[in-house]
This record gives C-alpha cells, sequence and structure tokens, in this order.
C-alpha cells in the first residue's frame, strides 16, 4: 500500500470513528467550537475556498496542511467529495500529521523527525 492509500484508508478510519467535520461550514462550525485539531485541504480546493478556509483556521489558531489528494480521491475514501476536511482528535491529528510529513514538508513543529536507517541493519540507537 502506497503512502496516499494509506492516507485515503486512514481518513475513512477518521470519518467512520465520527472524528471528522466535512465540508466548509462544518470545518468552520467545530473550529468555532475549538473542536478541531487540524484542517486539512484537498490539491483541486479552489483559491477562494483555500483563502476563506485558511482564515477560519488562523482566527481559530488550528494548524493547517494540504492533503495531498484530490476532492475526488477524499470523496472515495469518506463518501463525502469535499476539500475541506476538519480533524477533530488529537489522536487521529498526531497520526495525520506524521503520515503527511513523510509525503511533504509540515509546518514548523508539527513533524516529527525522520528515523535513519541505515543500510546495514544495525538498530543501535533506534526504540523501535
Amino acid at each position: 500500500m502506497n503512502e496516499k492509500e494509506r492516507l485515503l484508508s486512514f481518513l475513512g478510519i477518521a470519518r467512520r470513528a465520527q472524528k471528522l467535520s466535512m465540508g466548509a461550514d462544518a470545518a468552520q462550525e467545530a473550529m468555532q467550537k475549538g473542536k478541531t485539531k487540524l484542517l486539512l485541504l484537498a490539491s483541486d480546493l479552489s483559491e477562494r475556498s483555500e483563502r476563506s478556509a485558511r482564515a477560519a483556521a488562523q482566527a481559530a489558531s488550528t494548524p493547517v496542511l494540504p492533503a495531498g489528494v484530490t476532492m475526488d480521491e477524499i470523496a472515495f475514501s469518506v463518501g463525502k467529495r469535499t476539500g475541506i476536511l476538519a480533524v477533530n482528535d488529537s489522536g487521529f491529528a498526531g497520526k495525520l500529521r506524521t503520515m503527511l510529513g513523510e509525503q511533504q514538508d509540515a509546518p514548523q513543529g508539527s513533524a516529527r523527525p525522520k528515523e535513519r536507517h541505515d543500510a546495514g541493519g544495525s538498530s543501535a540507537g533506534r526504540n523501535d
């Protein structure tokens, strides 16, 4: 399973766990109530929608990450075509930050540094 498939599968799990607010209105409401731990934006979200979502997230002090997937891909995994997903659980948000950090540069302080794996197979200095 590649990174994108893992991300989409995890979004489906978060949806079934009822830890996502999907769509601009639902995400904004969740941010205003202080529930949202992370805001994800689809790669094909319109500039206007992205500006609006980022402004709402900034007002609510909510971190924002590009999801690296399209609205159609999100629709396939969560059952609703949307470009804005509010993650309302710190555990799910942390895992998504880690997953997205593997694909792209995350905002400062939101992703853990990657572990270095030596070709020799040594596990010295690692906590597996």
